[in-house]
C-alpha cells in the first residue's frame, strides 16, 4: 500500500499521480488564511490533497477542484468520495483555461507546474503536472481574476522567481500582494519557495520566514504544530 498516505481525517491514494504529496503543497493548505470563505477553488488538484485539507479546515466550504489530467482526476475523485468530506468536495477533469463556474471563489489555491522553457520531463504525465507554457501564467492569473469574488484571495506556491512574476502580472489584473511566507530548509539556507497571497484589495504586507528543519532530518516546532492537525507522526 505504498501508494496510499494516511492523514488523522483522511486517506490520499497518490495511484496514477505524476505529482505525489510533497511539502510545498501540505505547508499551503495549512498556510492558507480567510476567515470563512464559502466556495473555494483548487486549480491543478493532482491527488486532491490540499482540497482535502481545506475540506477539513473550512467544514463549511463547498470546494471545486480542477484537475487537467485525467487519471489524476480520477484518482482525486476517489480520494474526496472515500473521505468524510466527500458532500464538500468535487473535481472537474478541465484545463483550468476552459474552467466556468457560475459564482465567483472566496479562496483559490494552487500548487501549479512551475518550469517554464525547462529541460522537458520524458515521462509525459510528469511533464505535463511540473512543466508549465510560456503563456501558462498569464492565463492562470487572467482567470483567477475572473474567478475569484470582490473581497476574495488567491493563495500560490512557487519558487522564488516564478513567484516573484506572477505577483508582477497580477498587478496587471489588479491583484496585489498581501501574505508573504519565504519558505527555508533551515536557517542556514535561502529560501527555496515562496507562498503568495494575493487579493483585490491593498492592505500592509504580512512577510515572514519558514524553516522546516531545525536540523537534520528534526522537523521545527512550527513545522510540526502547522501539521499537527493532519500527520499522524504529531
Amino acid at each position: 500500500m505504498k501508494n496510499i498516505f494516511r492523514f488523522k481525517q483522511f486517506e490520499v491514494d497518490q495511484s496514477g499521480c505524476a505529482m505525489r504529496i510533497n511539502t510545498d503543497g501540505v505547508l499551503l493548505g495549512t498556510m492558507v488564511k480567510h476567515p470563512d470563505p464559502q466556495r473555494i477553488l483548487d486549480i491543478g488538484t493532482g491527488t486532491g490533497v490540499i482540497a482535502l485539507m481545506l475540506a477539513q479546515r473550512f467544514p463549511k466550504a463547498q470546494v471545486h477542484a480542477v484537475e487537467i489530467d485525467e487519471q489524476a482526476s480520477i484518482t482525486a475523485d476517489k480520494n474526496f468520495q472515500n473521505s468524510v468530506f466527500s458532500s464538500q468536495l468535487s473535481v472537474h477533469h478541465i484545463a483550468i483555461e476552459q474552467y466556468h463556474h457560475s459564482t465567483q471563489f472566496d479562496l483559490i489555491v494552487s500548487n501549479p507546474p512551475f518550469f517554464v522553457n525547462d529541460l522537458k520531463n520524458p515521462e509525459k504525465k510528469k511533464e505535463m503536472a511540473r512543466h508549465a507554457s510560456d503563456t501558462f501564467f498569464n492565463d492562470l492569473i487572467e482567470k483567477v481574476a475572473a474567478l475569484l469574488s470582490p473581497a476574495g484571495c488567491f493563495w500560490v506556491v512557487l519558487p522564488v522567481k516564478q513567484a516573484q512574476d506572477l505577483v508582477e502580472k497580477a498587478k496587471m489584473k489588479g491583484l496585489f500582494l498581501t501574505h508573504l511566507v519565504k519558505l527555508h530548509s533551515d536557517a542556514t539556507k535561502p529560501e527555496f519557495r515562496r507562498i503568495v497571497c494575493l487579493a483585490r484589495e491593498k492592505s500592509d504586507l504580512v512577510e515572514e520566514d519558514f524553516m522546516i528543519y531545525e536540523s537534520e532530518k528534526k522537523y521545527t516546532k512550527a513545522y510540526e504544530l502547522l501539521l499537527k492537525d493532519f500527520f499522524l507522526a504529531y
